[in-house]
């Protein structure tokens, strides 16, 4: 059983930066693709950002160019630096690990606890 803890979240004024970090348990950590999701109030749970077990990413369009994922398999982590937050990033995040099925990116394990960003003047 995989076991994700997300942290890093907080409170942060409009522009400014976080960066969360995930830490995943077990042993096969390298080969799995891995991706941060946000979840709004009210609002369908969505993939932001992955990073596939070769280093490709991709980052839904409201996130593109503002947030950066990464990760080390050495540490069983992967991160996501988030710069020029808005209002509109404030959420809960979670890290989980994805696999393609039927065309739609789908979680792989069951969720952690995420870790709230808030994004407020």
């Amino acid at each position: 059983q995989v076991q994700l803890v997300e942290s890093g979240g907080g409170l942060v004024r409009p522009g400014g930066s976080l960066r969360l970090s995930c830490a995943a348990s077990g042993s096969i950590f390298r080969i799995y693709d891995m991706g941060w999701y946000r979840q709004a109030p009210g609002k369908q749970r969505e993939l932001v950002a992955s990073i596939t077990n070769g280093g490709t990413t991709d980052y839904a369009d409201s996130v593109k160019g503002r947030f950066t994922i990464s990760r080390d398999n050495a540490k069983n982590t992967v991160s996501l630096q988030m710069n020029s937050l808005n209002p509109e990033d404030t959420a809960v995040y979670y890290c989980n690990a994805v696999q393609k099925t039927g065309g739609i990116w789908r979680p792989r394990f069951n969720w952690g606890q995420g870790t709230q960003v808030t994004v407020s003047s």
